[in-house]
């Protein structure tokens, strides 16, 4: 790591600042590049191969993760205080567990599914030569970029309109899936038939898993249905009573 310097006004001082591993040679422009590229499957584009060029990063992925962590818990609490409001009898306090509950989920998918896709195509590498392989860590930076396209779908489950959650989830699910079948179909396309359905399958499955799980944790509505099933008791109540 090469470090660079600063100097104040008032004193010579320089101090060195040396920049961590995962941020080394990594610009701006080429996390901007990296993200758009995760967001749209161009056909004949593979995400490592056209965007990494053997210089993966963590830098990206890692403030990619914390800000969906964020965008879920911040807009689930203001999803929640949204049907809720005008209801004089419901007091709101935001839930700060959804944070950590999120920030489990999504970094536990981050690094622990690329680190069995990892493992199960170096397998498959030694049984079957001449098949592509990638490193752990360009494992880890596709699945990390490829979560940049739920942050403005995870916005738009604010809005209390079910259908618009799951037209946002259905986009984002079918974008972030394809690319990352596009980007890891080379290192499956030579394998046994029944390998590439299993892992591909895996992918998407997970992938849609992710989604549909953080939408029904954090923006549902467990009192709207209780509060639909009350009238009938009630009324039967009413009708029993003398």
């Amino acid at each position: 790591m090469i470090p660079h310097y600063i100097s104040t006004t008032d004193q010579h001082y320089r101090a060195p600042i040396v920049h961590p591993p995962f941020y080394k040679n990594i610009q701006d422009a080429m996390v901007k590049e990296r993200i758009l590229g995760s967001m749209v499957p161009w056909p004949g584009k593979n995400f490592i191969q056209f965007y990494l060029r053997k210089n993966p990063d963590l830098y990206g992925p890692f403030w990619i993760c914390t800000t969906l962590v964020f965008a879920i818990a911040i807009s689930g609490n203001i999803s929640n205080f949204l049907q809720h409001f005008g209801n004089p009898s419901y007091k709101y306090t935001p839930d700060f567990g959804k944070v950590s509950i999120a920030a489990t989920a999504i970094f536990s998918y981050a690094w622990l599914v690329p680190l069995g896709l990892w493992g199960l195509l170096l397998w498959r590498n030694n049984k079957i030569m001449n098949l592509v392989s990638y490193s752990f860590m360009e494992i880890v930076c596709a699945y990390g970029y490829s979560l940049s396209v739920y942050i403005p779908a995870v916005v738009l489950w604010i809005l209390p309109y079910e259908w618009l959650m799951w037209l946002s989830i259905a986009v984002a699910v079918c974008l972030s899936g394809s690319v990352l079948v596009m980007t890891f179909w080379p290192a499956l396309r030579d394998d046994h038939p029944k390998v590439i359905i299993a892992t591909v399958s895996a992918i998407v499955v997970l992938n849609g898993l992710l989604a549909v799980g953080c939408k029904m944790y954090f923006f549902s509505n467990p009192e709207r249905s209780s509060e639909h099933s009350s009238p009938p008791a009630t009324e039967a109540i009413k009708v029993t009573s003398p």
